[in-house]
């Protein structure tokens, strides 16, 4: 009797092992490099991880015949074979032979999933850039007083405080609850060793089992001129993978991008990585709530590949609230903590000051003595202009936005929905009926061509005051004049760090510089209003 299987939402086993011959194991191991592949095993074949990652070893009662064909013979214990792989380590070599000696050799019988979790990991240690973060922030909904208040939608508490208590266990057991039956997932917690946070790698694959049907490789044809053409393949070549990273005593978390770990991703299979993506986002609240405490998940439009940068922003440091010229006083040194401390009765000098100005406007004796009379008094105000600059940018962006500092963010993308500011009174009608024209063409144009990242406004108002906002700024337009639709985006390795250089260099007057340039919202995409950024309303507190 054939034997009956039935749709479970239990978890993939970490012991299970993938056949070695798999694309999605070569190419996880071959993009690490030599280095980190063979630290990597080292970690494989430490005591605590044989559980998870035994190798292959020769047994005792084993003919001396059965090795003398294998290119890899067997080692006859750990010991033997950590000193094998620490061999390789001193010396130099490529990283073709650790990747066969690990596939054809030691572990020529399956990685397990745990095994390819480490390495996932690995890669994403050695490449922080490699996977898109987005920024949310857990808040609490409102308990409804009344059953019929039940019935409406949810709101959130924004004066609670509150912060859900985080059990590993408890919340994969939640999470695992969500999943839909026809999927199957593996979840690998680790915690970097410089990062104040917790890392939950969940690795999804389209298969009803929870055992090594999972993982096996089946066959299936191709068509061809007999049909008999057959090449194996997997559920790998459907699976997605998903990082969520839990900071310390902080009320956001930070999702990636889902990753298809197939070798071809088509429309198809992005749509369905972006459709899990927003299942795991609506599951991680309810994961987390309780009874008579429910959470939700809010957006802060803070998106970056730079996970230092989140950690900065939207963690648990004094920076969180504090960007631009604020961070004087969010200090991260011991000394900082005492002095930096906006509770202080002394205060850290801001930059351009009265005092700042004082001390930098004392004339230098000794300098004085030594330079040289300037013929040229165009130098001199060169000169001065570009000390102006300086003390511009230092007052403006403090110490933050900083070119060495780590912490770069690479896009920023911002609507400005100000009206255009034109002079009433010097205003023609030729010039009047030339503005209108024009403002005619953009609104015709705005619906064709491709979508831009920046929605309309509504994109950023809340859900309770749209009709309200709506019709507020329509009034606002109809009396204050033409307000055309300019969309800004700066792109590049460290864009606040670029805007710096040109306030230094004075392209960009740092005086008259809007606050949102500097960084100091802590959002990545935005739509500015009276000359302030609406973005999660800033730093969302």
């Amino acid at each position: 009797m054939a034997r009956l299987s039935l749709p479970t939402t239990a978890r993939l086993s970490p012991s299970l092992r993938v056949d070695p011959a798999n694309n999605t194991v070569i190419k996880t191991l071959n993009r690490l490099s030599r280095s980190s592949l063979l630290s990597l095993v080292l970690d494989w074949l430490d005591e605590r991880n044989q559980y998870l990652c035994p190798p292959l070893l020769r047994r005792p009662e084993a003919p001396d015949e059965d090795d003398e064909d294998d290119f890899y013979p067997p080692a006859e214990s750990l010991e033997e074979l950590r000193g094998l792989y620490e061999s390789m380590q001193a010396r130099k070599g490529g990283r073709r032979e650790v990747v066969d000696r690990i596939l054809e050799g030691d572990w020529r019988y399956g990685l397990s999933l745990y095994q390819l979790a480490m390495a996932d990991l690995q890669y994403l240690y050695d490449h922080p850039g490699s996977l898109k973060w987005t920024a949310y922030r857990i808040q609490q909904l409102k308990t409804p007083a009344h059953e019929d208040d039940a019935e409406g939608p949810e709101r959130t508490d924004k004066e609670s405080l509150t912060v859900p208590r985080f059990h590993p266990s408890t919340f994969l057991q939640n999470l695992q609850a969500e999943v839909l039956p026809d999927v199957k997932a593996h979840y690998n917690f680790d915690r970097p060793k410089d990062m104040p946070l917790l890392l939950l790698r969940i690795f999804i694959i389209d298969s009803p089992y929870n055992t090594d049907l999972a993982v096996s490789t089946r066959h299936r044809g191709r068509p061809g001129s007999n049909g008999s053409s057959k090449s194996p393949t997997t559920s790998f070549d459907a699976s997605r993978t998903i990082y969520i990273a839990f900071p310390d005593a902080s009320p956001h978390i930070y999702i990636s991008k889902s990753a298809t770990g197939g070798a071809a991703s088509s429309a198809g299979a992005a749509g369905e990585a972006k459709s899990l993506r927003a299942l795991i986002v609506e599951g991680i609240p309810k994961a987390l709530s309780r009874p008579r405490e429910r959470y939700t998940l809010k957006g802060t439009n803070l998106t970056t590949k730079n996970i230092s940068t989140m950690l900065a922003v939207k963690g648990a440091g004094r920076t969180n609230a504090a960007g631009g010229g604020w961070s004087i006083y969010a200090g991260t040194g011991t000394s900082d903590l005492k002095t930096d401390s906006p509770l202080q009765t002394l205060l850290p000098t801001p930059p351009l000051s009265d005092a700042s100005n004082t001390d930098t406007d004392k004339p230098d004796t000794d300098s004085r003595k030594r330079r040289r009379p300037t013929s040229d008094p165009t130098d001199v105000e060169d000169e001065k202009q570009a000390k102006q600059a300086r003390l511009a940018a230092q007052a403006r962006f403090g110490n933050s936005a900083k070119v060495d500092d780590g912490k770069g963010i690479e896009r920023l993308d911002v609507l400005i929905e100000d009206p255009f500011p034109t002079d009433v009174a010097n205003f023609s009608d030729e010039d009047e009926s030339e503005v209108q024209d024009r403002a005619a063409l953009l609104s015709r144009n705005s619906s064709k061509g491709r979508r831009s990242t920046l929605n309309l406004s509504t994109m950023l108002d809340n859900q309770e005051n749209v009709d309200d906002n709506r019709a507020g700024r329509s009034g606002e337009r109809d009396r204050k004049g033409w307000a055309p639709q300019v969309r800004v985006s700066f792109h590049g390795s460290h864009v606040f760090a670029g805007i710096r250089q040109l306030v230094e260099a004075g392209i960009i007057d740092g005086e008259k510089m809007p606050g949102w340039m500097t960084g100091e919202e802590g959002v990545t995409i935005g739509a500015v209003r009276n000359g302030r950024i609406k973005g999660f309303k800033g730093s969302g507190l």
